[in-house]
């Protein structure tokens, strides 16, 4: 089964995500905060992280700088999640190595969509 993190300082956010995973069929982890996020990865490897750039003391973007400079988690599709909907922010997000930026509120049509964009579900039919 596809293991998922879904990093966010947002337990509510979080939580909701990881609901809408689990019924896609993902095995989905919340994991409050960056700096939990760090101690996480070095626990267990996902097949997939989606992560809040905005939270407090440690960005999303350095948390996906530290998965893409660790051999073992270099590998691994990073999903960044935000509010902010500036060109920027996505451009900066995948110069740091992420594959997709999603814009918040993220519904699980969307989740589906982005799963089958990176092969872990099906095409609908």
């Amino acid at each position: 089964m596809t293991i998922a993190f879904v990093i966010d300082d947002n337990r509510q956010t979080a939580d909701s995500m990881c609901d809408m995973l689990k019924l896609l069929g993902i095995e989905a982890y919340p994991v409050y905060g960056s700096r939990t996020a760090m101690l996480a990865l070095t626990k267990k490897t996902p097949d997939l992280i989606f992560m809040d750039i905005n939270m407090p003391g440690v960005s999303g973007f350095e948390v996906l700088s530290y998965v893409r400079r660790e051999p073992r988690l270099q590998h691994i599709p990073v999903i960044m999640v935000t509010s902010d909907d500036q060109p920027q922010t996505a451009q900066r997000a995948q110069e740091t190595g992420a594959l997709l930026t999603m814009i918040k509120p993220v519904d699980i049509d969307a989740l589906e969509r982005i799963l089958t964009q990176v092969g872990l579900l099906p095409p609908s039919p």
